[in-house]
């Protein structure tokens, strides 16, 4: 644990082990329909890669979520209460909190991210940013259970997912996902999350191929982490990115498609890859309104609130935790 002062920051390393980087890919890549959990795109380039991505003309989701909490924060801040503890799993560059940490002025702040050395240096900026603020940071696996080793306590606690992140789950994932937030949070939490909205498919189509390529970067990075970290072979020109919209799923797809017939060894394990053949890398499932209150009251919330921007393109919503 490292602090920059006596109270005020706290990091806490608990990244998860090489082995499960190792179960997890080779798992995936012994499928028939190969895939690799997204949750490896976050190294630390992959982390900037995506801060850049959310400032692309095409990337609509990032600009309007802001827009959003930006005309809604006295609202929002009054559901989410003064002194509390502001969790937020998958910081990132923690842009988004920024305006509630303005407003809300929370007791503490609680980046959690898979990135260490990106989570790092985002926490410390904060600590300086926000002096009045305790930031305790931990390196987790926010996906799975989330079990912190510090909490202050008898402060109420609210989960922060912005981002429509929360796309990235199948259906039944992401219900699992929200019961974790909800153990979290416990009996008087709430839960603030960002949800992409169902809309025509050029807007998504475009939103996840950018001109500049930055998305395909981003995507392509994912086998430089592999590289690195597994000591694979991966060549980067022999896989290309793709996305598009399965309007029969309703969600995005990416995935790294084979240029060529090639062979891949990872980690001493080899896999043969036909012209064509891709790897399954993210899902971005999109919701409407109704259908996410049906997936969250699985998960034991129930709605409060639901702000949109005025072409529906996106949508933030407000959860307690529904009475036993």
């Amino acid at each position: 644990m490292s602090k920059a002062t006596a109270t005020q920051l706290r990091f806490y390393d608990l990244e998860p082990e090489a082995n499960t980087l190792y179960d997890d890919v080779l798992q995936g890549l012994r499928q028939a329909h190969k895939f690799i959990p997204p949750k490896y795109f976050y190294d630390e380039r992959g982390s900037r890669l995506f801060d850049t991505i959310c400032e692309a003309d095409e990337y609509y989701p990032t600009r309007t979520e802001i827009a959003i909490l930006e005309e809604n924060l006295e609202e929002i801040c009054a559901c989410l209460g003064p002194d509390c503890v502001l969790v937020e799993p998958g910081s990132g560059s923690s842009q988004k909190v920024r305006l509630l940490l303005d407003r809300l002025e929370p007791h503490t702040y609680m980046p959690l991210d898979i990135s260490s050395d990106y989570l790092k240096s985002v926490a410390h900026g904060l600590a300086r940013e926000y002096p009045h603020i305790n930031v305790t940071a931990a390196c987790v696996d926010y996906t799975a259970p989330i079990e912190l080793p510090y909490f202050p306590e008898d402060r109420r606690r609210v989960a922060f997912f912005p981002g429509s992140s929360i796309g990235n789950f199948e259906p039944e994932e992401a219900v699992t996902f929200l019961s974790n937030l909800a153990d979290l949070v416990t009996s008087d939490g709430g839960l603030l999350i960002g949800v992409d909205l169902k809309k025509h498919h050029s807007i998504l189509n475009a939103a996840y191929n950018d001109v500049q390529g930055i998305t395909a970067e981003f995507n392509l990075n994912l086998l430089a982490h592999i590289n690195r970290e597994l000591g694979a072979d991966f060549d980067f020109d022999g896989f290309e990115h793709e996305a598009f919209f399965n309007d029969y799923k309703g969600r995005i797809e990416m995935h790294l498609v084979s240029r060529r017939a090639q062979q891949v060894t990872v980690a001493g394990h080899r896999f043969q890859f036909e012209t064509g053949e891709s790897i399954h890398t993210e899902n971005s499932y999109k919701y409407s309104v109704d259908e996410f209150h049906t997936l969250a009251k699985q998960a034991g919330f129930l709605p409060l609130k639901v702000w949109t921007d005025p072409d529906r393109l996106f949508s933030v919503h407000y959860f307690k935790l529904a009475e036993d």
